[in-house]
């Protein structure tokens, strides 16, 4: 075998890792860390290390499908046909309802070149600003707070700050599950350095939260009131670097008189806080010589996001703790290439280069560039608008491109509405098996991570290459590819005759002209090229022409790109969440990340070992509110907002305050029914227009659903899937999930208020194999019980449990240990369905702690029983010695069952 390494960048989250691709020029093998990276050093998470087990070709699109009707199914096509159609629906509609018609919806996960070849087709040729980016959903706060507080949407510090600062405040952020790398070395960092003082702000006790000196958990939404009561304290101690102030900022009397009125007692009220937590954490910012700040989704996803960045900037700017190593303002971008959206303008009030689409000059300067007598002056329509419009007719044809709103927007009754009632909609995506395709009316298939060559920016301004290993599959194209050759089959239509804008026929065309838009302004990459990165590594921007070396930090010299040279405080006063608890809905639902799982699962869905740690969505409730509505874990309930409702188990956790409920983001319509996102509101913050995602009012209602499926297939998932998630469409509650690593298995939980139909038994029965060969089976038609279990060479292939499910976690141990007994058959046959050690094997003997070693709980739990501690564990199972993920539920499992040492005189 021909094997090769490709150097690469992983294209998960905004840390931006290097990554060294194994292949043999066709397939991809395996995947490691890059030692040479600067953004990792070769450490990988979870998600990363596995990215060579997510190329499954039965989940990706792989040829152009036609859909001529609504209500038809799409048929496969030829490129040529596929983008014909769809140039001369746009155009067509163009010319019938003008360009504002239509809209393009793209995605952080684009390289910088996709981006650009989009932003020009909207803008320049179209002549539309309705171009809008799913980094509206995650970015848009942030980048107000940079432009409002500092000037440019420009971070200021590096990775390396972890490693030197003396006092790091995480706020909204569980960083271990989110950005796992810098977690790390935020861990190393304090290890080496046990001074340095940890400060976690987020409503939930997380993983993050066992590094922390200091947790707030403070109540939802009231990050504004917690910052201004900071500040107020630094006001009142003269913990203020006032040459700082006077010599750099402006707008701080405003800001004085503003937090004056939040005095420790109101703020520790409001908040759901101790004083003496606050003056603790007022101190530390204070007095500590480097204060760094992290923050991710818990301040951005909010009506008042923008707000949250400012006020938290400006105790950065108070205390001078900016532009300096260990100190500065650092949002952690969620998305691999957010920010080189942002770079680009593609986000719909942008243009790129970080110039304003609502900025006449700005829009003669790119007007020139490019060629075109004028670009369009009317406000483009953000994520939230796009949908409401699309929804009321008046977008007629979208653009949709690597992202899948139809999982991952709020208020997804009305989106997937607004996506069947769009007219044309047009899907340019990698794989096939997204909630939106189903909406498609065009399907390209778009190449994928490995497959493809272009450049992006994590969150230190980091520029890295991804590399291209391997040709992607079928006919799928890069992105970049497609969209030129749309925008040169649009132009006949829209500029007959003329030069075309679109001559590009490489990713570095593209890159090169881009980057002249950024000369001599803050972000300038004019000195970037694809070249230049492969000789001397990824660079951080500003790297200007004839610059040797990228830029560390930037605001060094107290100089902000402002009008006047100065940074500016930002006075707005707290403004509760758009939804707070009332009597009708008495819980503030909480989203956030899982482990192992990323987004909305389009990638990590289709890695059965990444279902590991969690198998299913399960809302988390504090034991209280579990006695107060009479539930047991396990229990399924009705959860309840006032646009959705979704059916989940639910399970006791004291990691969440009374009256809030957690549950993860990620599981839409395809991996649970109804999905998490048909709860959360569409309300956004009126400066960024991000939705307020995290912040939902949700009541409990209790179901009766005692009949209840089981059913577990090994082989190939996705040829499945499909085909048993419609099945079992006519069930109330509907779960599917993979498991196992060498023989990945698709696992379906179902359940309904009455017996499913025999016929529907049937259907799935044969789906699932267990109509011929070597099947075990029990029926009990007077309970409505039915058992099937098939065994192919002396192990169990497929289950089906029907009726009720005690036997589920058996069997699926029975089935991942690949054995069977005795007992199987005895339980099988008996009238009663109690399986063998009932209560011993429950779901987390199941759990995967440790997914980089395949690790269980069960053993980990053993190991602790022969008395072996942390580094025992490391060196006989190898657990948390990969990523690290694991290590603060071991270090938890470690004081759970640590036995008191008897004390002699």
């Amino acid at each position: 075998m021909n094997r090769q390494i490709t150097a690469s960048t992983c294209c998960y989250c905004g840390v931006g890792c290097g990554v060294l691709i194994e292949h043999d020029g066709e397939r991809i093998l395996g995947v490691s860390g890059d030692p040479a990276h600067p953004a990792n050093f070769g450490k990988l998470c979870s998600k990363g290390s596995t990215l060579h087990l997510t190329g499954d070709l039965s989940a990706r699109a792989l040829y152009p499908e036609l859909r001529l009707g609504k209500g038809l199914a799409r048929t496969r096509t030829d490129w040529d046909t596929a983008l014909d159609h769809a140039t001369s629906v746009f155009a067509r509609t163009i010319a019938e309802h003008g360009p504002d018609s239509v809209a393009f919806y793209i995605s952080g996960q684009l390289l910088t070149e996709d981006y650009y070849a989009f932003n020009k087709l909207a803008r320049a040729l179209v002549g539309t600003n309705n171009i809008d980016s799913n980094s509206r959903l995650c970015m848009s706060s942030a980048v107000v707070g940079y432009k409002r507080s500092l000037g440019a949407d420009a971070p200021p510090c590096s990775y390396e700050d972890l490693e030197s600062s003396d006092c790091v405040m995480i706020v909204g952020s569980n960083i271990a599950y989110a950005h796992p790398v810098l977690f790390r070395r935020l861990e190393e960092a304090k290890s080496r350095r046990p001074q340095m003082k940890v400060i976690v702000i987020d409503p939930r006790r997380t993983d993050t939260c066992d590094l922390a000196d200091l947790h707030l958990a403070i109540l939802p939404g009231t990050d504004v009131a917690l910052f201004h009561g900071i500040l107020h304290l630094l006001l009142w101690e003269n913990r203020v670097d006032r040459d700082f102030i006077e010599a750099h900022t402006q707008g701080l009397t405003e800001l004085k008189q503003l937090v004056h009125d939040y005095t420790p007692s109101m703020v520790a009220q409001l908040c759901g806080i101790s004083i003496e937590q606050l003056q603790q954490c007022a101190e530390w910012v204070g007095t500590t010589p480097s204060f760094l700040s992290l923050w991710c989704m818990g301040l951005n996803q909010s009506t008042a996001g923008s707000a949250k960045n400012s006020a938290l900037i400006n105790l950065h700017l108070a205390t001078g703790q900016i532009g300096r190593p260990g100190a500065g303002p650092f949002s952690l971008t969620g998305q691999p290439n957010a920010m080189g959206g942002r770079e680009t303008g593609s986000l719909s009030n942008l243009l790129p280069g970080h110039r304003e689409a609502a900025n006449a000059d700005h829009r003669a300067e790119v007007a020139a560039y490019w060629g075109v007598e004028q670009l369009p002056a009317s406000t483009g329509l953000t994520a939230i608008e796009l949908f409401e419009q699309v929804r009321s007719g008046k977008i007629k044809a979208l653009w949709i491109a690597c992202t899948n709103p139809a999982q991952s927007m709020p208020d997804q009754n009305a989106v997937r509405a607004a996506l069947q009632n769009c007219p044309f909609v047009v899907l340019q995506e990698a794989f096939r098996t997204t909630e939106t395709a189903a909406f498609a009316d065009l399907l390209l298939p778009a190449a994928s991570w490995g497959e493809k060559d272009g450049l992006v920016t994590n969150s230190e301004r980091r520029i890295s290459h991804v590399r291209q290993a391997i040709v992607a599959p079928g006919e799928a194209r890069p992105d970049w590819a497609i969209t030129v050759d749309f925008a040169q089959r649009l132009e006949k239509h829209l500029r007959p005759g003329q030069p075309s804008l679109f001559a590009f026929e490489t990713p570095t065309q593209l890159f090169d002209e881009y980057k002249q838009m950024t000369r001599g302004r803050d972000l300038d990459l004019s000195g970037i090229s694809h070249g230049l990165i492969d000789r001397i590594g990824p660079q951080q921007w500003p790297f200007p022409t004839n610059a040797s070396a990228g830029t560390a930090r930037l605001y060094g010299d107290g100089v902000f790109p402002t009008a006047n040279g100065r940074a500016q405080f930002v006075a707005e006063p707290f403004r509760a969440a758009k939804e707070q608890r009332d009597a009708q809905f008495p819980l503030t639902l909480i989203t956030g990340r899982l482990r192992d799982q990323w987004h909305g699962m389009s990638r990590t869905g289709t890695a059965a070992q990444l279902f590991g740690h969690v198998g299913e969505a399960v809302l988390s409730l504090h034991p209280q509110d579990l006695r107060q509505h009479d539930l047991q874990p396990g229990d399924l309930v009705s959860l309840k907002s006032r646009r959705g409702e979704v059916i989940v188990p639910v399970s006791s956790d004291d990691n969440v305050r009374p009256g809030q409920a957690f549950l993860p983001m990620h599981w839409g319509d395809r991996f649970l029914k109804g999905g998490v996102n048909s709860l959360t509101l569409p309300a956004f913050d009126p400066m960024s227009k991000q939705p307020e995602l995290k912040h939902s009012g949700v009541r409990l209602e209790p179901v009766q659903l005692p009949w209840r499926l089981f059913a577990l297939i090994e082989g190939d998932v996705q040829q499945h899937f499909e085909t048993l998630r419609t099945l079992c469409e006519p069930f109330s509650y509907v779960s599917l999930s993979l498991a196992g690593r060498e023989r990945p298995a698709l696992l379906i939980r179902a359940a309904s208020a009455s017996a499913a139909d025999p016929s529907l038994l049937r259907e799935i029965d044969q789906c699932l194999g267990l109509h011929e060969g070597t099947v075990l089976a029990y029926d009990d038609p007077r309970r409505s019980i039915g058992k099937r279990v098939r065994i192919d060479n002396g192990r169990i292939t497929a289950i089906r449990l029907a009726g009720e499910t005690l036997a589920q976690h058996w069997l699926q141990n029975l089935w991942l240990e690949g054995r069977t007994d005795e007992e199987l058959r005895r339980w099988l046959l008996a009238p009663l369905s109690t399986p063998p050690g009932h209560g011993a094997t429950s779901i987390a003997s199941n759990q995967t702690l440790c997914n980089c070693k395949n690790v269980s709980q069960s053993a980990v739990c053993a190991g602790i029983a022969r008395g072996l501690d942390l580094l025992g564990l490391k060196e006989q199972l190898g657990c948390g010695t990969q990523c690290g993920s694991c290590v603060p539920e071991i270090k938890r499992l470690l004081v759970a069952t640590a036995r008191p040492v008897a004390v002699t005189s």
